[in-house]
């Protein structure tokens, strides 16, 4: 299968919507390396291909990635490889790759495998919303299935071996993406950064390290992954998460509890530019979204908005836009792309309107049910 292939054979996460109004998606990605070959940033390219052939032969024998699709990285040209970062599927650095490089991707796209990023393998499972017990059971069975056939580097007293010390341990990221627009709006986003990094806790853009929260998308992950058990590590972040939860919820509140009028023309402003507008980029595009998105949260725009506003966020990515026009767009083209087919997709939307405010689902939503492996729910946001 190529990647045009891909792009039109839809998978089981584009189909699957975020529901919640604030959790979008729940990833668990596992950093492995091989005994007795360097890691990929010391390898030659000799010593990068045996790793990859190695790593794509035994991923071709777990049950779990049967049927699946492999891309060499070398393979694809720059276009292609943004559409798999766009799609969360490959890292940017991966997407920097050459010889060697390759991603492995399960026929649900719900799961990758990348082969000589900064490890010699990253395996990663996503789900929409808070579902670690499911992704993370789902990620040790692909882990213990190559582990049998793969000679980890491991050691009692480090455990698994990788490249960034940080990952040392585990070898285990999981994370949260989060829509956060009322702790950005209220000037709070910051104080909860600061207050979660001193939990071993880290908050980061949409596409992960050094990206930029547009659309006040953030991922929420562990930074320490030695001397904890994978399910120390996701009860400790799901506790974080649940606290994240109640305070944005609060914060979107509070907003309209302070300056209801303020708020609400912030929303009718951002419908009218996205309604109306000639030229948008990607970063305002997205932050406007992110105000209808919390319009439909709260009951101002229909439910489906938020849906429309998720597809919306996605399809017009820079790739999206460039791979369904068909050709490379430069960065004025897709502007106008962009703003017409957000136009299009509005046209039949009715404009916001204050009088439906309704904050129950917010509250309801707020309060996540106990995980089994997490920790005691949150109070209710008042």
């Amino acid at each position: 299968m190529n990647i045009q292939q891909l792009i039109s054979s839809e998978g089981k996460t584009s189909r699957q919507k975020a529901s919640h109004p604030i959790l979008l998606m729940s990833r668990i990605r596992l950093a492995r390396n091989i005994e007795g070959f360097s890691f990929p940033g010391w390898s030659d390219s000799e010593k990068k291909l045996q790793i990859y052939e190695l790593c794509r032969g035994a991923i071709e024998q777990v049950e779990e990635f049967s049927p699946c699709i492999h891309f060499s990285i070398e393979s694809l040209d720059k276009n292609e490889r943004q559409y798999l970062v766009e799609r969360h599927l490959i890292s940017k650095e991966l997407c920097e790759g050459e010889i060697g490089a390759g991603v492995t991707i399960d026929d649900t796209r719900s799961m990758s495998i990348m082969i000589n990023e900064e490890d010699h393998l990253r395996i990663q499972v996503m789900s929409p919303g808070l579902s670690f017990d499911s992704i993370w059971n789902r990620s040790d069975a692909i882990d213990n299935a190559l582990e049998k056939q793969l000679n980890y580097s491991f050691r009692e007293n480090l455990g698994y071996l990788t490249a960034c010390p940080t990952n040392l341990g585990t070898g285990m990221r999981a994370s949260v993406m989060l829509h956060l627009p009322g702790l950005v709006l209220t000037k709070q986003m910051e104080k909860v950064v600061r207050a979660v990094n001193q939990l071993g806790i880290v908050a980061r853009g949409i596409f992960g390290e050094s990206s930029d929260p547009s659309g006040s998308v953030f991922q929420i992950s562990n930074q320490q992954t030695l001397g904890e058990s994978e399910s120390e590590i996701i009860h400790r972040l799901e506790n974080v998460i649940r606290t994240i939860i109640v305070q944005e919820a609060n914060a979107r509140i509070r907003l309209f509890e302070q300056d209801e009028d303020r708020v609400v023309d912030r929303i009718c402003r951002a419908f009218g530019v996205l309604r109306y507008a000639n030229m948008l980029s990607s970063s305002e595009a997205m932050n406007l979204l992110s105000m209808l998105r919390f319009a439909s949260d709260i009951q101002i725009m229909p439910a489906n908005v938020r849906s429309m506003v998720d597809d919306l966020i996605m399809n017009t990515q820079p790739s999206h836009l460039q791979f369904d026009y068909g050709g490379i767009l430069d960065s004025n083209q897709r502007d106008l792309l962009r703003a017409q087919k957000i136009r299009e997709k509005l046209s039949s939307i009715v404009e916001p309107n204050p009088s439906d405010l309704d904050f129950t689902l917010l509250k309801s939503a707020s309060i996540l049910p106990k995980n089994e492996t997490g920790g005691a729910t949150s109070g209710e946001p008042s």
